[in-house]
């Protein structure tokens, strides 16, 4: 079973800025997430965002109704680009298992979505999906148990050796994200929003100004001969090492390296 986080976003530059970080891997959007980019070209943004995710999977949702339209659809998005996915509706209508089975046997991925309880997951699953996504706090809303919900497929998919993976998706909050993977989530896919509330907990704040305070007070108590000045080795950005019977000089910022 995989663990992986991707980002539930259509903005180019948070994709980048989280690629960055080394968090992306893979990419998920929606009607709703299109509709937050303003006034965009449709297909010159799905383009950008393989052009930045090339080699991670990047989920496109159908938008049209009818078994025939929606494959055909389907077709035409993953002619756009090779990591393209397929988000396809599992609606009451049973429409959505019938295009999820054609693509598959077309040998196409798919997401199947929609989805809030595990019995959804379970048909969707049969019916030859990629990844199975379960909407966490869609669920909730609708009296569901989504810890649950998510723990009863993955039995399912496990007892039964099925290739689909578990996507936790409708994340508002960070302990989403942990309770969905102790549930069983293979992957859960974040808003931008949330990956920085994730990193912005006050206690770490506080801790790194503590150490911050400490270390410039090291350094005014240290002897002056130990700070000898951390040379570029040609503006490669990375230090070079210590000559020899020298020990490296303390480093006075605590910026990264770039």
């Amino acid at each position: 079973m995989s663990r992986e986080v991707f980002i539930d976003t259509a903005s180019v530059d948070e994709l980048i800025t989280w690629q960055k970080r080394g968090i992306v891997a893979g990419v998920t959007t929606n009607q709703k997430i299109f509709l937050t980019e303003g006034s965009i070209d449709f297909k010159q943004r799905v383009h950008a965002i393989c052009d930045v995710m090339p080699t991670v999977p990047v989920s496109i949702e159908l938008t049209s109704r009818g078994a025939e339209s929606m494959t055909a659809e389907a077709i035409g998005y993953a002619g756009w680009r090779p990591n393209i996915v397929i988000k396809v509706p599992v609606t009451a209508d049973g429409v959505g298992l019938q295009v999820i089975k054609v693509l598959s046997r077309a040998g196409l991925a798919t997401n199947a979505t929609l989805m809030m309880t595990a019995e959804q997951l379970i048909l969707a699953t049969c019916a030859g999906a990629t990844y199975v996504s379960l909407f966490f706090n869609r669920a909730k809303d609708a009296e569901e148990d989504p810890c649950l919900e998510i723990a009863r497929a993955r039995r399912f998919i496990d007892a039964g050796r099925h290739p689909a993976k578990i996507i936790a998706g409708s994340i508002r909050r960070p302990k989403d994200v942990g309770e969905a993977f102790d549930a069983g989530a293979d992957i859960v896919t974040v808003p931008p929003k949330i990956l920085e509330a994730i990193l912005n907990h006050p206690k770490t704040a506080e801790t790194a100004r503590e150490f911050d305070a400490a270390w410039e007070e090291f350094l005014t108590k240290a002897p002056t001969g130990v700070r000898v000045p951390v040379e570029s080795n040609g503006g490669g950005g990375h230090p070079e090492p210590a000559p020899a019977g020298r020990r490296p000089a303390p480093v006075k910022s605590r910026e990264r390296l770039q």
